[in-house]
Formats: C-alpha cells, sequence, structure tokens
C-alpha cells in the first residue's frame, strides 16, 4: 500500500519525521510528494486506502481477506457480465470478454481509480491464483487412452505443428522487437490452447509479488497476447470453413486441421461443427493432443527461466530474499495429477460436467484480473509490431498443420 512508504515525506531528516509528535500528521499532510508525482490513479485513491489500512497510525496493516476482498467482488461482477455477453452473443468466447471487460475497467472514469487502488490486490490475485486452479481443472479434459487411440502418425504431426509455430513465432517476435514477455506468451497461444496456455506460461514464469514493475509489464503483455490469439481463432471461425471443399480436404482431414490449426477449444468446436460430427470428433480429439503439449512447454519455460534468473544473479552478490522459480511449478505437477485421474475412467460425467464449468469461471476471473492490469496506450505503440506477429503465426499454424495433415493421412 502507498500508505506505508515513509520514504519521501521528509528528504532532509526521515527518521525522526515518524517518531516525533508534531511530525506524525507530517505523512499524510504532505501527500502531493508520494502521490502526486508518480501517478495521477494512486493519489485518486489514496485518502479511502489510507482508510483501510492506515499503518501510519499504528493500526495493524489489512489481512489477506480484507486486503483481497475489493478486488475479488469486482472480479465476480467481471465474470457475471462476461458470462452475459457471451450469452447474447455466443460467437463471442466469455473468456475473450473478460479479457475486454477487464481492460475496460482500467480506463472507464469512476472505476479506473477503484481498480488502480484498493482493488488491485484482489485483482492481482485473481489474475494469479485462480488463473493456476483453472489450469489445474484443465488436466481433467485430457486422457492418456483417448490421446493414444489417434495412433502415433497424428501425435507426431501435432507435436511437429507444435514446434514449428511456438518457435518460428517466438523467433519473429524477437525480431520484430516486441516488448517483454509478448513473443513468448503469443507463440505459446498459438502453439498450444489460446489463452489457457497464455496464462500457464505466465504463472511459470514466477515474477516475485514484491516485483511490481515487472509483474504489470507481465500483466499487460498477457492481455495483449490473449486479445491477439483470441481475435486470430474467431476469424479462423469465420474463414477455415469457406476453405473445406476449396483445398480438398474431406470431413476428417478438416477435422483433423481444425484441431491442429486453431487455438482454443471453444474456436475449435465452432469451426468443425461445421462440417458435422465426424469432422467434431476428430478436431476435438487432436486439440487435445495439443493440450497434452502444455506440461512439458511449461516445464521448459520454467528451466529457462530458471536458468536466466540464475545467470542475472551470477553478475552480482545473491540476497538472501531472492527466490528461484521452481524446475516444475506446483500447479503443472496438479494439472499432470488431474490427467492421470481423468485416464483411470473413475470420475462420473457429473463430475467432469462440473469441473469443466468451475474451469471456464476460474479462468474468466483470472483474465479479467490481468486485463484490468493494461494500460492501451502502453500498447498502442507496439501495436502494428504486433498484429503483423498475429497474422503470420497464424498463417505458419494453418499451413503447417495443412501440410501434416496432408502427410498423415
Amino acid at each position: 500500500m502507498s500508505t506505508e512508504r515513509t520514504d519521501s515525506p521528509s528528504p532532509g531528516r526521515p527518521p525522526a519525521t515518524p517518531s516525533s509528535g508534531a511530525g506524525a500528521p507530517a505523512p499524510s499532510g504532505t501527500a502531493s510528494a508520494p502521490s502526486g508525482t508518480a501517478s495521477a490513479p494512486a493519489g485518486a485513491v489514496s485518502a479511502p486506502a489510507g482508510a483501510v489500512s492506515a499503518p501510519a497510525d499504528g493500526s495493524p496493516a489489512p489481512g489477506p481477506v480484507r486486503r483481497n476482498a475489493p478486488g475479488l467482488a469486482l472480479g465476480v461482477v467481471g465474470l457475471g457480465l462476461a458470462e452475459a455477453v457471451h450469452a447474447l452473443l455466443p460467437a463471442v468466447p466469455m473468456l475473450t470478454a473478460a479479457v475486454v471487460l477487464g481492460v475496460a475497467a482500467a480506463h472507464v472514469p469512476g472505476v479506473h481509480a477503484f481498480v488502480r487502488g484498493r482493488g488491485r490486490a484482489g485483482l492481482s490475485t485473481a489474475g494469479k491464483r485462480l488463473m493456476r486452479a483453472g489450469i489445474v481443472l484443465l488436466g481433467l479434459k485430457l486422457s492418456v487412452g483417448d490421446v493414444l487411440g489417434l495412433g502415433w502418425a497424428t501425435v507426431t504431426m501435432v507435436l511437429g505443428v507444435v514446434l514449428a509455430t511456438f518457435f518460428g513465432t517466438w523467433w519473429l517476435g524477437r525480431k520484430l522487437g516486441l516488448p517483454g514477455d509478448q513473443p513468448l506468451l503469443i507463440a505459446t497461444g498459438y502453439s498450444i490452447c489460446g489463452a489457457s496456455a497464455i496464462g500457464a506460461v505466465s504463472g511459470a514464469l514466477g515474477k516475485d509479488e514484491d516485483e511490481d514493475e515487472d509483474a504489470g509489464q507481465l500483466a499487460a503483455d498477457v492481455a495483449t497476447s490473449v486479445a491477439l490469439v483470441t481475435l486470430c481463432g474467431t476469424l479462423a471461425i469465420a474463414v477455415l470453413p469457406l476453405l473445406h471443399h476449396p483445398l480438398g480436404l474431406d470431413d476428417v482431414q478438416f477435422g483433423r486441421w481444425v484441431g491442429a490449426g486453431v487455438h482454443d477449444v471453444g474456436q475449435v468446436v465452432a469451426t468443425a461443427q461445421t462440417a458435422g460430427p465426424a469432422a467434431l470428433g476428430e478436431a476435438v480429439m487432436v486439440k487435445l493432443i495439443r493440450v497434452a503439449m502444455l506440461a512439458p512447454l511449461v516445464a521448459g519455460v520454467a528451466v529457462a527461466h530458471r536458468r536466466r534468473r540464475a545467470h542475472d544473479a551470477a553478475g552480482g552478490p545473491r540476497s538472501a530474499g531472492t527466490r528461484r522459480p521452481a524446475v516444475l511449478p506446483l500447479f503443472v505437477i496438479a494439472f499432470l495429477a488431474m490427467t492421470a485421474l481423468r485416464s483411470t475412467g473413475l470420475l462420473p460425467t457429473g463430475v467432469l460436467d462440473a469441473a469443466d464449468t468451475a474451469q471456464q469461471l476460474l479462468l474468466a476471473m483470472a483474465l479479467f484480473g490481468l486485463g484490468s492490469a493494461v494500460h492501451l496506450p502502453s500498447l498502442a505503440r507496439s501495436g502494428a509490431r504486433t498484429a503483423l506477429l498475429g497474422l503470420a503465426s497464424w498463417a505458419v499454424v494453418a499451413s503447417v498443420s495443412y501440410a501434416g495433415v496432408l502427410l498423415t493421412t
């Protein structure tokens, strides 16, 4: 909280200010130093925030529940609105609506001050903790037997599509000079399963909660990547069915092409169902093979990130509080455990349906939280390059998957 900082009100003699009776009101009375210079939104909400925590008066700081409740409450409202948008416009995925609503909340007058102030802690918690919980439940969509039932030729084809799309997109993003983790996140979304994969990899990057600047940049990168991947996936719903017969594909081949080349599971279903049940069944199974690649990809990202941080720390003394990201994040282990549980066949259909609903709700609320951290003027500066990368990656995944389908059927 901004009220906890006491380093700027009295630059001449900071130690004496809080201890003297006359100096006690100085930190609150001179709010222009901490809030007027750094961020206007923070200054707009400094009074309510101080009323909640006010550690300068000797009262205890708010606990996790009280600190996170305002932002989580706003996240629930955003979730309800996202569901309403999807119900009114079925072509708009609920996860996409959640991101857009989160971005809007961060810029609408009268709401953005709350988002940047009292609601920030809860929204950040949603973007991190709820995202990981949703990814864990995603593992219940997979069954080892179903994946292997497609045959090793199809599994190998999907693996080739994933690798070509991931490394091709990541390389091009670096060449285009996209900032932060955008190339990595966009590559993940296009190669695996859209917003869910982006959220999983962002969790594996392991930004410490006190790294405010890095965490804020990561949240912006996540929201941008989700929006771009979702846009191209939505376009695929309209474009790919038009290419079904001109490309000489039968229904089974079309289904496999859709499963290998479209990002989000919902978009795969919407695209493949235009060719009938045979295409839909093949598309879903091929898509689930791509989802199965999520765990090894996240593990690889975690290892690479761990090595990078170790290399950066080698240039200077390692502080006692520095944390190293896990080689295999706990939520990825839980994801694999859920896949193993689904493979046993012990879970009834009702449980699987409830888990699927819970997964969608958790991811939507998490993406609302991530969207609320976006600053549109910053995104606009890299808009053309980001759009170019998205279209190029879409062309790569569509062409490579098309070639793979022709070679394996």
